[in-house]
């Protein structure tokens, strides 16, 4: 035997032609191309005239193109299909060393009554032969890595039926009190929500159709199941929670991804904000609620609905003590017999350190999200609005009444309607009417409210407390919302 190179090789003709059939053989074998997963890319359009060039934009700007990329106007009344079509054919990109191929294609759906869901399904009948759908908003930017990362994140693991991206919003280009308020309330809402799915092995309960990656296999697994003959159904007002919870009973996972992430449009005014919340909220109840309407049968003990649950009681903790504290605190005031204590300064404080480390878990912080969590009074005042939300979708539920949440959004975001008002108009009734009840009672029936009232209060306000202290020392294990 004699060295050549790094190996050996016999003297022997024939040995040495074996090894050189063998290097050949390995040689071939490894510049053979390996198998990429196709994925198909989904954009449900409705007046997205001012976002849609940003959204394409990333979407090609993205080290890993989707093979394909359908924009799917709907009900559009703006330029959106004048600016998308501008996009439309062929683009080839050199990425890495590495030549990649996609091509947009704009449909114009016209009038279409199942709005964004209907979207959603035509575009799911284009792209139903690819591995990956990749649903995208047409208001939804997203980092240059994010398909890469949810490509990676997806295929490595056959049980992962969908995962969503970091969701936050980008405030960069945010002006006036008003908006940047909502605007940095939204981004604290989004990291608290990211993070604690995340803390959650990284299982997400709703699989957000802002940006998000499904498998093909899983949305024909679900709608086997659930024997649809879309993915999306149109009777339900969280459709993507709805098929969030139809893919985890179909035994597939639903996560959070670990990197990948986006930006949401956000809501700018009150009465938007509302809209969106009330029909989130609204949606999520009635997946928790048994026997609503259509298919949406209620299944309030699925392990997608633990969180909205644990949200819901949060929310109620938070409305009850707070109206019940400025209600204790007004009564005492007029009887002259509120006494201050320092222990009343220790769950805001445990809350503004809370807020602050939620702040801090933002992997693009700015100076705004900082101060909302330390200054007390805009997350406070922030906290007040969600309860209206709160308040607002759990009454229309109640009432039973069919409404169009979809359409009530549509008209919101255009500046119509005033039931974002109503809370805040039900809110001064109550203290109005409870204020003249007050003064009807003898002095001896104001104490013995003040004096059972004020321990009620204590205890559920140091149970709550107790809640946050825990959630401000748990590890966060290196994750960044």
């Amino acid at each position: 035997m004699s060295p050549i190179g790094d190996g050996y090789v016999s003297s022997n003709p024939i040995e040495s032609r074996m090894d050189e059939l063998t290097r050949e053989f390995i040689e071939s074998v490894d510049a053979l191309p390996t198998y990429r997963p196709t994925i198909g890319c989904v954009i449900p359009a409705y007046n997205e005239a001012e976002s849609i060039a940003a959204v394409l934009d990333s979407l090609l700007a993205q080290t890993r193109l989707p093979d394909i990329i359908h924009v799917i106007v709907n009900n559009t009344t703006d330029d959106t299909v004048k600016i998308a079509s501008a996009y439309a054919g062929p683009h080839v990109r050199e990425i890495n060393g590495e030549e990649q191929f996609t091509e947009i294609y704009v449909h114009d759906i016209g009038k279409n009554r199942d709005k964004k869901v209907g979207a959603l399904n035509y575009g799911f009948t284009l792209v139903e032969g690819a591995d990956y759908l990749l649903g995208v908003d047409g208001d939804t930017t997203a980092a240059t890595t994010a398909v890469e990362h949810l490509e990676a994140e997806i295929a490595s693991d056959t049980r992962i039926g969908g995962i969503s991206a970091i969701f936050s919003i980008d405030d960069t280009k945010i002006t006036g009190l008003i908006p940047s308020f909502l605007i940095t309330g939204q981004r604290t809402q989004f990291a608290a929500f990211n993070m604690q799915n995340m803390l959650r092995g990284r299982n997400m309960a709703v699989l957000g159709g802002q940006f998000s990656i499904f498998s093909i296999e899983a949305l024909r697994r679900a709608m086997e199941e659930n024997h649809q003959s879309t993915p999306w159904v149109k009777d339900s007002e969280v459709e993507d929670s709805l098929l969030s919870l139809q893919i985890k009973s179909a035994g597939y996972l639903t996560k959070i991804s670990a990197q990948a992430r986006a930006d949401v449009g956000g809501m700018t005014t009150l009465r938007g904000l509302d809209a969106q919340q009330v029909k989130w909220n609204f949606g999520a109840i009635e997946l928790m609620w048994p026997g609503q309407r259509g298919d949406t049968k209620g299944q309030p003990f699925h392990p997608n609905l633990r969180l909205r649950w644990l949200e819901n009681f949060s929310m109620l903790v938070n409305a009850f003590t707070r109206v019940f504290f400025v209600v204790l605190l007004v009564a005492s005031l007029s009887f002259g017999a509120f006494v201050f204590s320092p222990v009343w300064l220790i769950p805001p404080l445990i809350a503004v350190l809370l807020n602050l480390r939620i702040a801090l878990s933002m992997k693009n912080r700015r100076g705004r999200d900082i101060a909302f969590a330390v200054l007390v009074f805009p997350a406070e005042i922030y906290m007040w609005v969600r309860l209206g939300h709160f308040l607002r979708a759990w009454t229309k539920f109640l009432s039973r009444k069919q409404t169009d949440n979809w359409a009530a959004q549509a008209k919101a975001e255009r500046g119509s309607g005033n039931g974002y008002l109503a809370p805040l108009l039900v809110l001064v009734l109550v203290f109005a009417v409870m204020v003249f009840g007050w003064f009807q009672l003898d002095a001896t029936m104001k104490s013995v409210i003040l004096w059972i009232g004020w321990p009620i209060l204590g205890i559920i306000t140091a149970l709550q407390t107790l809640t946050m202290f825990s959630k401000l020392f748990q590890r966060h294990r290196g994750y960044k919302v």
